[in-house]
C-alpha cells in the first residue's frame, strides 16, 4: 500500500547565518556581523519541510544527535505533516551544523557534519521506504555512511516500482566520484545546479554536460535567477526564473527541488514542474534561510497564488 508520495533518507542540521561580514575576514580580531538567523538547515530537511507544505505526503528518515541542536531541528520538522517515525536520536553524538556567511551573490559555508556521516543503508527500513511511490536523495557526498550500500538500495527500490531523484549538492572533496557513476543510470530525475553538473560531467559548459549525462531521463539544471534548463530525452529548453528582490538565497535550490517534485508527483509535464520549482525557489528567497518563507503561511499562500503555482 502506498502511504506517502515520497520518502527521503537524509541529513538534518541547523543553519547559523551571519550577515554583513566582509569576504576578507581578518584573523585575531573581533569581527561584528550586522544580523543573525538560526534556521532549519541541510538539503534533505529543507526539501522535506518545504515539499510537505506544498501538499506532498513525506516519510523522512534521518539520524540526529541527542542534543539541543537536534531537538530544535526536529521540532521545526514536526511543525509540518512529515512522518518522523523513522527518525532516530543517536546517543553521545552531535547534530551537524552549518555556519553560513553571505557575501552578496556568494557565500561561505562552514559545516560540521556530526552524525550525518554515520547513517548507513543498514539503518534504513526498506519496507518503510517502499511505502512511497518515489524516493529522493540529497547531499550524496555528505552522507558517506550510505555510499557502500546505495547502488544496491537503488536497484532494489527500482525493482519495487519506485522512481528515484537525486541532488548531489556540492562535493567538499572535489572528487565527484563513487558511488555517483554507479547510481546515475538508475536515476529518473537529476537536480544539479550549473556548477555541479559541469563538475560531475567534467565539461566546461552546461550544454556539453547535458549531452554527457543524457542517460538520465529528466535533468533540471538550476540556474539561479535565470530559472532552469530542462532536458527530457531529446528535448532541451529553458524555463525563465521568477523576478523577485531576494532577502536571502540560502536553500533556494532545495526549494526548487521541492516545487519541481511536488508538481512531478502530481503528473505535471516537465515544463510545468520547472516553473513550479522556480516559484518555490523564489519564495524561499523572501525570508532568511531555506524554510522561513515557507513557515509563514500568509506569505507562502499569497506568493504561490500570485505567481501562479500550478497546484
Amino acid at each position: 500500500m502506498t502511504e506517502f508520495d515520497l520518502t527521503i533518507a537524509g541529513e538534518v542540521n541547523l543553519d547559523l547565518i551571519l550577515y554583513g561580514l566582509d569576504a576578507d575576514i581578518p584573523l585575531d580580531r573581533e569581527t561584528l556581523a550586522n544580523g543573525f538567523e538560526m534556521t532549519l538547515g541541510s538539503s534533505s530537511a529543507i526539501l522535506a519541510h518545504n515539499i510537505s507544505l506544498l501538499g506532498a505526503g513525506v516519510g523522512f528518515v534521518t539520524r540526529f544527535g541527542d542534543d539541543e541542536m537536534g531537538r530544535i531541528a526536529m521540532q521545526r520538522l514536526a511543525e509540518t505533516r512529515i512522518d518522523l517515525s523513522r527518525c532516530r536520536a543517536t546517543a553521545n553524538a552531535k547534530t551537524g551544523v552549518s555556519v553560513l556567511l553571505p557575501h552578496g551573490r556568494s557565500r561561505r559555508i562552514l559545516t560540521f557534519p556530526g552524525v550525518m556521516f554515520e547513517m548507513s543503508v543498514a539503518d534504513l527500513d526498506f519496507a518503510y521506504l517502499c511505502l512511497a511511490r518515489h524516493f529522493h536523495l540529497s547531499s550524496l557526498f555528505l552522507q558517506k555512511g550510505l555510499h557502500r550500500g546505495l547502488p544496491d538500495l537503488f536497484r532494489a527500490l527500482k525493482l519495487r516500482g519506485l522512481t528515484l531523484s537525486l541532488d548531489t549538492n556540492d562535493d567538499p572533496e572535489g572528487c565527484w566520484g563513487a558511488p555517483l557513476g554507479e547510481i546515475l543510470p538508475l536515476i529518473d530525475i537529476f537536480l544539479p545546479n550549473e556548477d555541479e553538473i559541469c563538475r560531475i560531467a567534467r565539461k566546461p559548459t552546461v550544454e556539453q554536460a547535458l549531452d554527457e549525462l543524457a542517460l538520465v531521463p529528466t535533468i533540471a539544471v538550476k540556474c539561479g535567477a535565470q530559472g532552469a534548463i530542462v532536458q527530457q530525452g531529446s528535448q532541451r529548453f529553458r524555463v525563465p526564473g521568477i523576478p523577485v528582490e531576494p532577502v536571502d538565497t540560502i536553500g533556494a535550490g532545495d526549494s526548487f527541488n521541492a516545487g519541481f517534485l511536488a508538481a512531478w508527483l502530481r503528473g505535471a509535464d516537465s515544463e510545468t514542474c520547472a516553473r513550479a520549482g522556480n516559484i518555490a525557489g523564489a519564495l524561499s528567497t523572501q525570508r532568511p534561510g531555506g524554510t522561513e518563507a515557507f513557515r509563514n503561511r500568509d506569505l507562502r499562500e499569497s506568493f504561490l497564488r500570485d505567481r501562479g503555482f500550478p497546484f
